[in-house]
Parts: C-alpha cells; sequence; structure tokens
C-alpha cells in the first residue's frame, strides 16, 4: 500500500485494522498486488479457474452470480482470487529463479526427507528387551511398535514419514542421519523416554522444477514481509502515539 492509499483509508478504520492486528496483512496484500498488477493470465487458464471453482462450491455456472452474491464477492473479486496464486508463482519464478539453486543448496539438509521406525516406552528394560527381539529376528519392528508403544507412532505400528529430518527431535535426527538403513539402533532416551529407532530410507531432496518453485515461493514470502514491514514502519501513528525508544 502506498502512502496516498494509506492516507485514504478513514482514521477510524486504521484504528481498527490496528487494533485487530490486521494492518500488517492488509500490507502484506497490497505489496502483494502491487507486484503482480502488471502478470496476465489468460483466458483459457482463468476460465478453467472459475469452472474448478464451481465445482469446489457444488454450484452451478449459471448460478455463480447469485453464490457470489452471498459471499459479498463481485466477478473482478473472485477472478483476483482465483488467479493471484498463478500470478504470484509467475511473478516469483521471474524474480528469483537466479536464487532457487542458492537456496535450495543452503536448505538441503531441512529439505531432506527419511521414513523411520519409532518405538518408545518409558521403562528402560522393556526398551532392551524389545530392541533384543527385533536385532534377533525374533520379532518384527511394526509389531512390537502396535503391542507396546506409547506414543502416537503405536497407531502406525512405528512407520514415520516420510518427513523432513528436522522434523525429529534432535538428537534421534543425528542418530538417523548418521544410520545406516535397516539397522536398529540400540535404545536411547530423550527426557523421560526410551526409544527404539530404525531408519527405512532417505530421501535426498533434489532440485527439480518443483523444489525450484518451492525455493521461488519462499525467496517472494521474505521480500514481501521485508517490504510490508518496511510500508508500516514508514506509516504514521496516530495522534498521542510514538514509536518505541
Amino acid at each position: 500500500m502506498n502512502s496516498t492509499a494509506a492516507h485514504q483509508l478513514d482514521a477510524s478504520v486504521l484504528a481498527l485494522l490496528r487494533r485487530h492486528n490486521l494492518l500488517a496483512a492488509l500490507l502484506r496484500a497490497e505489496v502483494i498486488a502491487e507486484a503482480v498488477a502488471g502478470i496476465q493470465v489468460a483466458t483459457e487458464q482463468s476460465q478453467h479457474l472459475v469452472e474448478e471453482f464451481c465445482t469446489r462450491q457444488q454450484c452451478e455456472p449459471q448460478h455463480l452470480p447469485d453464490h457470489l452474491k452471498k459471499m459479498s464477492l463481485t466477478p473482478e473479486d473472485l477472478q483476483w482470487q482465483l488467479e493471484l496464486p498463478v500470478r504470484v508463482q509467475a511473478f516469483a519464478d521471474h524474480q528469483f529463479r537466479n536464487k532457487a539453486e542458492a537456496r535450495f543448496l543452503a536448505r538441503k539438509e531441512q529439505l531432506d526427507r527419511v521414513v523411520y521406525s519409532l518405538l518408545r516406552v518409558k521403562d528402560p528394560f522393556l526398551a532392551r528387551e524389545l530392541y533384543l527381539q527385533v536385532s534377533g529376528g525374533e520379532a518384527h519392528f511394526a509389531d512390537l511398535a502396535g503391542q507396546y508403544a506409547e506414543g502416537p507412532e503405536r497407531n502406525t505400528k512405528g512407520i514415520i514419514g516420510p518427513v523432513p529430518l528436522t522434523q525429529a527431535h534432535p538428537a534421534l535426527a543425528e542418530l538417523l542421519r548418521t544410520s545406516t538403513p535397516g539397522t536398529v539402533l540400540e535404545p536411547f532416551q530423550i527426557s523421560d523416554w526410551w526409544l527404539l529407532a530404525r531408519l527405512e530410507r532417505y530421501e535426498s531432496a533434489r532440485f527439480d522444477g518443483e523444489t525450484a518453485q518451492q525455493m521461488c515461493q519462499e525467496l517472494f514470502q521474505e521480500w514481501v514481509q521485508e517490504e510490508a514491514a518496511g510500508k508500516l514502519a514508514r506509516m504514521p501513528l496516530p495522534l498521542g502515539e510514538s514509536t518505541p525508544t
């Protein structure tokens, strides 16, 4: 939102936006709108987006105007909202594609995904016994997890993932990172729990087209946040308020 647009808002509206912590969100939306305003969406694609919207809303196309009235939307509002993700992706790809691979390399460890088996109990002696059964081939990890696990992994017979490696507890993540697939880790303690774990599969992230788009989107969102924060900082405070020292 430029300064002219900001001043066009009634002071009471600005006060409400500030009170309900919505001003920053509005500024973010305006930064995005200004960035993608010049991007065109093909007529065929736009029509397809409307058709998909009607399908999701279970609304026949001929009844769309009445449906939009109930939602307090104009056809132009709907077109903007439906086209916005397409416009944003196009802008992000154009603006940040040259930085996408460097972003990927910096984030690769967070993007790598793993599938692992997990079983946690609070009794260290039980954990040891279960470990001996699994490592000795006397029982299957999944069967023991379904019977003895005291965490939510019991519902999946111990299988976790695919998930980013960083989603696991740091101690568990480090053990999985250096583990060989198929090897059951000896029981180890995290907080009040004793854990058995086995790396099933390590999925190393690849810089492909989908990942490149994801990196562009992340860079775009960071840029939007910085721009909106700058605009918010430059907006005049209401009389009687001052910036903190």
